[in-house]
């Protein structure tokens, strides 16, 4: 009947450990959690013969602490992962974490301020061994706070970017790529942070709307003159030409002329160039090709020189009354000397537009002309491309495939040196005659007079970027390469679909031959507030997941946001929810508590079904079937579905339906008492199976008090035997419906949920006979006696309940009570119905105050309904 059934205590059903009457998480996460990575359940053998199941951990920064992104992201990969493994999979979740350069530059650095000190002063090898300390001492706290949460990584595994073999892996690849010309250095803008002091990559970039200024000025004089627009007005100090569109005929006759350029005493050219856009302002644009990146294209398409006007501090370099002033002291400066020499045409403030700022320190960004390495992506993302076209890797949901598709199939080369200490250093090496030679992990570098090191670091993507397969040994042939890779699936957010996840397919397919780095890539969305929006300190919406955990434990937590995680969508979380979650744990404590109070056991096999009770075989049935649904979802990687099926089947059906219908059989005693018994068992055995991968701590707690196992982390996943019984599911609903009716009866005659009220159960014609005394305990039924006078009657599921609340309810005061209620829903009703039937409001208002009003007239009619049936139901006197 079932495929539950997999491993058996030898104790007797009397001997379950008792639990305490509360369950306290404090009590129970940490040391269980401790427990379970002393006994290595969370290691994986390379070595073994199980089908392995891979996942590598989104590395957070050896800078970050745990935040409610990671752990909502933690609690997918942990649920998956815990699946498998009870699935019989050889399970590794690969943890690590990201040395993030410039973030724990900036930190180190911040430090030494402190102290009065500087980087420069300590020079680049002392710092460098100052960061290491610091990680030492202070990074990767997220570790700890991942074992609170109760992630089932393998920490005997655990990697960092820049640990001895990963480094090596950096090397590899990087001359790899230099010897196939897929790496290259060479002069272009970057985008550059004057507060970092590093190049940056376009994704690193933040893009919002400021308040700025657009200045209108004219360049030339008289007929050979032109007017340029700008928000940057400092930077027409390295104007090199002026650009008009090829077809526009207001410039035609200045095409290849030199006009004056202000301030500068120089002449510079006009050009013609299908990238202006003759619609746009003037129709004409000044070109600063070391300053702008579609300048710096105009400039390489005519020739045009690079004149740098600021240095890496954004600080004016040009000579003249500007130089050494700020950019934006300059900006005011050079407006103020154009103004006075009549070369202002327009003026617009404030000018709002997209200005980029860095994504670290929100400094806005500078274009720059630079010399940087860069590597060469075109061949790299065409074959990430394809990776997806042709189905090796299937992206979840599908609809974000497109995304994908947009960003790598025009991907721009990548600038991936940055101008940092810490981080990889890029294994380049410069002679004293021009000399450049790239060195390999396992070459000796070059030495002598005049050698040196490229200063540069390289980006931290970069280093990500080999994750997949740098973790597992690679650019050697482990075992473990040979066993997790490639990986089965990458869960991440879709907001890192660029920053990360197209890097490891681009290097994941050059490294290995064209084989991915996993099959499988499942995105999720972003955590917000309750309210939708997103979760910041600056909002004052931010919270820290470890405060939830303190105060309702770790489970609550994790099933709260495995609850909101639908594919690809943002996630909604708010304390009230987190709270509801705990609720569910004490709920599921409650019940198994009052189970293994009255026997419930796994011991022995399953009765056959013509043995048990309608109402065991159908929890049975209904178990099955929610066994096969959470599979289906698990597949699907539908956490907001599969959650809420385990927190309905287990609330809903086994908890206050089963349990409560087995309180009966269990006071009869006897056989049918002994099957209910063992089914209970088996119902709990299962649902608490079902239900670790998301809560697994009070999950083993009560597994593990139920069955006698050593722990539900490496019990077997529950198997659909198939069994349905549909017969018994109707008898059960019927058994429902009647219940649910009569309760809403009850509550609407105001009777209190413990009162015992004379009832008369007509039960002929159906199957419910056998459950009337089940019905008369949960429903507050004493039989009738020989006074009994039905008051009111009620016909259900073909069964009729037969009421005598003479005694139960002052009629007077009810009839009373529910006039009033009845005269205020009708004049509510009076009141709707009358603006909806006013042509002119109706024509006027808002369509949502318009379906408000709709919505309180259909509530009345409803409560009309409702009252008048009610008193229709009173006893007449």
């Amino acid at each position: 009947m079932t495929e539950n059934s997999s491993q058996r205590p030898t104790s007797g059903p009397n001997s379950h450990p008792e639990l305490p009457t509360q369950y306290a998480p404090a009590d129970v996460e940490g040391p269980l959690y401790e427990r379970w990575v002393e006994r290595g359940y969370f290691e994986a053998d390379a070595k073994s013969d199980k089908e392995p199941y891979t996942i590598v951990i989104p590395p957070p920064n050896v800078t970050g602490s745990l935040h409610l992104g990671h752990a909502f992201e933690h609690t997918i990969i942990d649920a998956l992962t815990r699946r498998k493994r009870m699935q019989g999979f050889e399970t590794l979740w690969q943890p690590g974490m990201d040395h993030a350069g410039i973030a724990t530059q900036n930190v180190v650095e911040r430090e030494l301020a402190k102290e009065g000190v500087s980087r420069h002063d300590l020079g680049r090898e002392a710092f460098v061994e100052r960061v290491w300390q610091w990680k030492s001492e202070s990074g990767g706290q997220i570790s700890g706070q991942m074992r609170r949460l109760g992630d089932g990584v393998a920490w005997n595994r655990e990697r960092f970017t820049m640990d001895e073999g990963l480094s090596k892996a950096v090397q590899t690849i990087f001359k790899r790529l230099y010897e196939d010309e897929l790496i290259y250095r060479a002069e272009r803008i970057i985008n550059w942070c004057p507060r970092c002091l590093t190049a940056i990559s376009d994704i690193e970039v933040e893009y919002d709307d400021d308040d700025g200024e657009l200045v209108s000025i004219r360049y030339g004089e008289g007929d050979l003159s032109i007017v340029v627009a700008t928000t940057r007005a400092e930077t027409m100090l390295g104007d090199t030409a002026v650009a008009v569109h090829p077809d526009d005929e207001r410039y035609r006759h200045l095409v290849g002329t030199e006009i004056e350029l202000p301030l500068t005493g120089r002449r510079i050219p006009v050009v013609a160039d299908e990238h202006v856009d003759p619609e746009f302002g003037t129709g004409a644009v000044k070109v600063t090709p070391a300053h702008d990146p579609n300048d710096f294209e105009i400039g390489q398409r005519h020739g045009l020189p690079n004149l740098t006007v600021m240095d890496e501090h954004a600080v004016i370099t040009a000579h003249g009354p500007f130089q050494g002033l700020d950019r934006l002291e300059a900006r005011s400066a050079v407006v103020g000397a154009l103004r006075a020499e009549g070369r202002i045409v327009a003026e617009k403030r404030p000018y709002t537009h997209s200005v980029g700022h860095c994504s670290r320190c929100k400094t806005t960004i500078e274009p720059r002309l630079s010399m940087q390495w860069w590597v060469k992506v075109g061949p790299l993302a065409k074959a990430a491309g394809d990776a997806v076209r042709d189905g090796r890797v299937k992206i979840h949901p599908e609809d974000m495939s497109k995304r994908y598709f947009d960003w790598v199939d025009n991907l721009h080369d990548w600038c991936i040196s940055r101008q940092l200490w810490w981080g990889h250093r890029i294994p380049v090496w410069y002679g004293p005659n021009g000399e450049v030679v790239c060195v390999g992990p396992d070459e000796q570098p070059p030495s002598g007079e005049g050698w040196h090191q490229d200063n540069d670091v390289l980006d931290t993507w970069f280093s990500s970027g080999l994750w997949p397969f740098s973790t597992l040994g690679w650019p050697e042939r482990t075992e473990s390469m040979e066993k997790f890779y490639p990986n089965s699936v990458l869960v991440t957010g879709y907001d890192i679909l660029f920053f990360w996840v197209a890097r490891m397919m681009m290097f994941g397919l050059y490294a290995m031959d064209g084989t991915p780095p996993f099959h499988t890539i499942a995105l999720h969305g972003m955590v917000r507030d309750q309210f939708g929006k997103k979760m910041s300190k600056s909002f004052g919406n931010a919270v820290n997941p470890l405060d939830w955990m303190d105060t309702y434990g770790s489970d609550a937590v994790r099933f709260t946001l495995a609850r909101g995680a639908n594919p690809g969508v943002d996630v909604p979380i708010g304390e009230d929810w987190v709270q509801a979650s705990r609720n569910f744990a004490n709920k599921i404590w409650n019940a198994t508590r009052f189970a293994l109070m009255n026997g419930a056991t796994v011991e022995g096999e399953l009765p056959a079904p013509e043995r048990l009770s309608a109402t065991d075989r159908w929890i049975l049935s209904r178990l099955n079937a929610v066994v096969a649904e959470v599979d289906a979802y698990y597949e699907d990687y539908q956490f907001a579905k599969l959650s809420d099926v385990l927190y309905h089947f287990a609330w809903d059906e086994v908890f206050d339906w089963y349990v409560e219908l087995s309180k009966t059989t269990f006071a009869k005693g006897g056989a049918e008492a002994d099957a209910a018994r063992r089914v209970l068992g088996e119902v709990l055995d299962v649902t608490l199976r079902l239900l670790h991968p998301v809560v697994p701590f009070v999950t083993e707690k009560l597994w593990t008090s139920l069955t006698g196992q050593e722990s539900v982390v490496i019990a077997d996943w529950p198997g659909d035997s198939g069994f349905r019984d549909e017969a018994a599911e109707r008898e059960i609903e019927n058994l429902q419906q009647v219940v649910t009716e009569v309760r809403r009866f009850r509550a609407d005659q105001g009777l209190q949920p413990g009162q015992r009220v004379p009832a008369r159960l007509e039960l002929s014609g159906t199957s419910l006979a056998a459950h009337e005394d089940a019905m008369r305990s949960l429903l507050r039924l004493q039989p009738a006696g020989e006074d009994f006078t039905a008051t009111a009657s009620l016909p259900v599921a073909g069964a009729t309940v037969a009421l005598d609340l003479s005694g139960a309810i002052d009629v007077e005061a009810e009839r009373k009570r529910l006039a009033k209620d009845l005269a205020a829903a009708e004049k509510d009703k009076a009141q709707t119905t009358a603006k909806l039937s006013n042509e002119g409001f109706l024509a006027k208002a808002p369509d949502h105050v318009v379906e408000k009003i709709r919505t309180r007239q259909a509530t009345a009619d409803a409560d009309i309904a409702r009252i008048t049936a009610q008193l229709a139901a009173l006893p007449k006197g």
